[in-house]
C-alpha cells in the first residue's frame, strides 16, 4: 500500500490508511458468498454495521431514519450484522447496498487474502462513518516497556476484530507476555482481583470515553501507558498499523497518563458495490447532508458529520470511491486529488 500522509485535525502521523482492525475469521464470510441475490424494492439501501447492542448499530439506525424520514424516494434499514466478513459477504450476495468495514480488513480484499479472493464485485468507497483509537491501561504500570513475560495482557478479547493489529502493536513493545482474554465489560473486575495486569480502553470518534471505559475509571486506579519512541517509530514505520493521537487530559478519571497518548486507530467507513444504482448513492449522501445537524440527535457518535471535511477522512488507499460518491464530494468541495474514482455503474 502506498505510504502517503493524510492531513488531520489532530496533528497526527499516519503512514498508511489501511491498517489495524483486523479479521476475524473467514468462516463468516465464506458462509455469505453464495447466498441467492436479496430481493429488494427499489430505492432501498440495506446498511450492516454489527450486533444490535453496539454504537455502531445504533448510529446507523440514526442515518437510517434522518434519510428515510427526509427523502420520499428513499427507503433506509439499518440491519444487524456478526462482522466484516459477513457484510462483505452480503455484498457479494446482493443481501445489502452498504455496509462498513475497517483498514485492515480493506488491505485483505485489496490483496485478496483468504477467503477475500473469492468476491466478484468491486468495492467502492461512499462514507467515512467514525475512528476507534485503542490504548493501553493499567493499575500498576506506567509505560508498555514495562510489561514482561508474567504481566498478564488483554489486547481485546481473542477473536475480535481489533485483536491483531493490538497484538501486532504490543510486539513491537515488549519480547513476551502472557496474552488472556477478558470481555471489555468484564475488565474493571480482572484489573481489581489482579488476574489481568493490562487492559485496554477506547475513545470513539477522539471525542467519546464509552461507558465500559468509564466504569473502568471509576472502579480503579488506572494509568494510561506510555509508548517508548522507540516503539512509537516503529509502529509510525509498519504499515499495516494507522497510529494517531490525542492529549492526555482529554481522558478524565485517570491516575496517570503521558502528555499524548499514541494509539492504533481503526477507521470504519461505508462501503458498497461499484456497480450499485448512480442515483440510489447519490440521493442518500444529498439527503444525509442536508440533515447532517440531526444526526446527532440519534447518536454523539454521529455529531461529527456535521463537518463536511470529516465524511472523506481517512479512507482508504487504492480503494476507488463510488461514481456518485466522488461527484458528490467534488460538488461540496472536499475531493482530493489523490482520490480514485470507480467506474460509472
Amino acid at each position: 500500500m502506498e505510504d502517503r500522509p493524510i492531513s488531520t485535525n489532530r496533528g497526527t502521523t499516519r503512514r498508511s490508511l489501511l491498517a489495524a482492525t483486523g479479521i476475524g475469521t473467514a468462516t463468516a464470510l465464506a458462509g455469505c458468498l453464495g447466498g441467492d441475490e436479496g430481493d429488494v424494492e427499489a430505492g432501498t439501501v440495506r446498511m450492516r454495521t454489527s450486533q444490535s447492542t453496539t454504537t455502531a448499530y445504533s448510529a446507523n439506525e440514526g442515518i437510517a431514519k434522518v434519510i428515510s424520514d427526509n427523502n420520499d424516494d428513499l427507503t433506509v434499514e439499518a440491519r444487524t450484522s456478526e462482522g466484516t466478513e459477513a457484510n462483505l459477504g452480503a455484498l457479494n450476495s446482493q443481501e445489502a447496498e452498504m455496509v462498513y468495514i475497517q483498514n485492515w480488513s480493506a488491505q485483505d480484499v485489496q490483496e485478496g487474502a483468504g477467503d477475500f479472493d473469492q468476491l466478484e464485485f468491486e468495492m467502492a468507497q461512499v462514507f467515512h462513518f467514525y475512528d476507534l483509537p485503542w490504548f493501553f491501561l493499567s493499575p500498576g504500570l506506567e509505560s508498555l516497556s514495562g510489561i514482561e513475560s508474567g504481566t498478564t495482557v488483554s489486547p481485546t478479547p481473542r477473536g475480535s476484530g481489533t485483536a491483531p493489529a493490538l497484538e501486532r502493536a504490543l510486539d513491537y513493545a515488549t519480547d513476551d507476555y502472557n496474552r488472556t482474554s477478558v470481555g471489555y465489560g468484564d475488565q474493571s473486575g480482572s484489573l481489581n482481583e489482579g488476574s489481568l495486569d493490562v487492559g485496554v480502553g477506547t475513545y470513539m470518534n477522539f471525542s467519546i470515553v464509552p461507558g465500559w471505559v468509564q466504569e473502568m475509571l471509576n472502579s480503579a486506579d488506572l494509568n494510561i501507558l506510555d509508548v517508548d519512541d522507540s516503539t512509537l517509530e516503529e509502529w509510525e514505520n509498519d504499515d499495516r498499523l494507522l497510529i494517531q493521537s490525542f492529549s492526555g487530559d482529554e481522558i478524565d478519571g485517570t491516575q496517570n497518563a503521558p502528555e499524548e497518548v499514541h494509539c492504533p486507530t481503526f477507521a470504519y467507513n461505508f462501503v458498497s458495490r461499484a456497480d450499485l444504482d448512480y442515483d440510489t448513492v447519490y440521493d442518500f449522501l444529498e439527503t444525509m447532508h442536508e440533515n447532517r445537524s440531526a444526526l446527532e440527535e440519534y447518536s454523539a457518535v454521529l455529531a461529527r458529520l456535521d463537518d463536511e471535511a470529516f465524511w472523506v477522512e481517512n479512507m482508504y488507499s487504492d480503494v476507488p470511491f463510488h461514481a456518485a460518491a466522488a461527484d458528490f464530494y467534488e460538488e461540496i468541495g472536499v475531493w482530493q486529488d489523490e482520490f480514485e474514482r470507480a467506474d460509472e455503474p
